[in-house]
């Protein structure tokens, strides 16, 4: 077998092999770039946070320094008691202040020796804020205090808080303009992530829609093509059907113009010999004498063997081509049928037939119909009793026949033998319908009905053949025994 290697045939299957890997690649790259920008917004937002607490912190321990500089001052200037109450809520609020600074800035190795150094510098400050407080409230020389504040060491505490807190400040305000640019820049990849995944999605949903239209139109072109080919296959089933058909007809047309031939041979050429040997046989008769008692006998036995021959002959003839259908018409043809059935048979037959106007071809059929269905009965159904029927309506003519045999199996039958779909046949081939009934113990009903022929419309008979060797028969009727 020849191989044929096509280069644009192997890049399309290649491109679509590579290409499920590489969307998966794709999208596993979004969803890990977008994981990434949303723990880093995470970390950020929590790092802008601490920043913010301890910047507040700072400015509340600022605040509170303030306020405790401000009460101390002015308890020296005036010694109103009124101002430690500001002093002392001041003093109440740095220490808890202290220890959240301390706590936010413990896992801080950058910060925390800044922290150290202003912790220390906010204790000094608070120590000498106290001891001029306490020197001021001893009631002593003035100039103590005052020495103490003319030292401008609290003021260099002061400096030094101010300067630590400013500098933790700003290192505060770095770290949370740092967290913002960083939460911008997830943000940033978060949108460039989800844009790309959206056009990746836009991508692969123009792709599916291009390869459900191919599909669509392939599957189209398949459907016209199945259509087309069984449209083709059920022309050619009805052809088949037609010639089928027409070939059954043709054949029965044949089989009945075979037994109309055979039939005229028999009653022509051996009737014409079974009537000279009976003319013969009572010329010798005539002649021979009366006193040979052996001798008569034996004319007597050659005579019933021709009368026995002569009946065999009409029935055979009767069965090949029934006379009394074409000299009696179809009701007297089918009692003699039914007469003749029971009394070969033993079989009890009734009949419930009116006359009805068919032609020659509906005649045949209907009698061809009660002979198969009779012969069926005999051969299968063990019946003890039938019924016959033949009745015209307004438009249609029907004909049945029922037995109270063992019954059989209708589809089973139909597809043993040729003699249900034969009678069938014969039945269409005149647009009428036949409808076999049956079920095991219960008998079986054969149902047919065909068109009324319209009046005046020509019946041309052609399956029954036109001539009926009737009248000869009839006049071999009369050669008895005894002729």
């Amino acid at each position: 077998m020849a191989f044929n290697f096509s280069p644009t045939r192997w890049l399309k299957q290649t491109k679509w092999t590579l290409a499920l890997p590489m969307a998966v690649l794709a999208v596993g790259a979004l969803i890990a770039l977008n994981e990434l920008g949303y723990r880093r917004s995470i970390e950020s937002a929590e790092s802008m946070s601490t920043q913010q607490s301890k910047r507040g912190e700072l400015n509340f321990l600022l605040q509170n320094m303030l306020d405790a500089e401000t009460g101390q001052r002015g308890f020296l200037l005036t010694g109103d008691q009124t101002y430690l109450g500001s002093y002392e809520d001041a003093l109440a609020q740095i220490a808890p202040t202290l220890d959240k600074l301390r706590e936010l800035y413990l896992l801080d190795r950058e910060q925390v020796g800044q922290f150290a150094e202003l912790s220390r510098a906010v204790s000094k400050k608070l120590a000498e804020l106290e001891v001029t407080v306490k020197l001021r409230q001893l009631g002593g020389k003035t100039d103590n205090w005052m020495q103490v504040v003319r030292t401008d060491v609290g003021r260099s505490y002061m400096d030094t808080v101010r300067e630590k807190a400013s500098a933790m400040i700003a290192a505060a305000s770095v770290e949370i303009a740092l967290s913002r640019i960083r939460i911008d820049q997830s943000l940033t990849i978060s949108r460039v992530g989800v844009t790309l995944a959206a056009l990746l999605g836009l991508l692969a949903f123009h792709l599916y829609l291009r390869q459900t239209q191919k599909l669509n139109a392939v599957g189209e072109t398949q459907r016209v093509l199945l259509a087309k080919e069984r449209d083709r296959l059920g022309e050619l089933v009805r052809e088949r059907t037609a010639r089928l058909s027409e070939l059954a007809s043709h054949l029965q047309v044949v089989q009945e113009q075979e037994r109309d031939h055979l039939a005229r041979e028999l009653h022509d050429e051996l009737g014409a010999l079974l009537t000279a040997a009976k003319f013969d046989l009572a010329r010798i008769k005539s002649k021979l004498p009366a006193d040979n008692p052996e001798l008569t006998k034996r004319l007597s036995h050659l005579n019933e063997s021709l009368n026995a021959g002569i009946a065999l002959k009409r029935r055979i003839v009767e069965d090949l081509r029934p006379s009394s259908l074409s000299n009696l018409g179809l009701d007297a043809a089918l009692e003699i049928l039914a007469s003749e059935f029971s009394e070969r048979t033993g079989v009890l037959v009734k009949t419930d037939i009116e006359a009805v106007d068919l032609g020659p071809d509906a005649q045949l059929t209907v009698y061809r119909t009660v002979q198969e269905s009779l012969n069926n009965i005999a051969k299968y159904a063990e019946a003890k009793e039938v019924v016959v029927s033949l009745h015209g309506f307004d438009h249609h003519i029907e004909v049945s026949i029922d037995d109270n045999g063992r019954g059989f199996d209708v589809d089973t039958r139909q597809n043993a033998s040729h003699g249900l779909p034969g009678m069938r046949h014969r039945i269409e081939a005149l647009n009428g319908t036949l409808k076999v009934s049956s079920s095991l113990g219960r008998g079986a009903r054969v149902h047919a009905a065909f068109p009324r022929p319209k009046p005046g419309a020509a019946q041309v008979d052609g399956i029954s053949g036109s001539v009926s060797p009737d009248a000869a028969i009839v006049r071999e009727t009369a050669l008895t025994p005894g002729a």
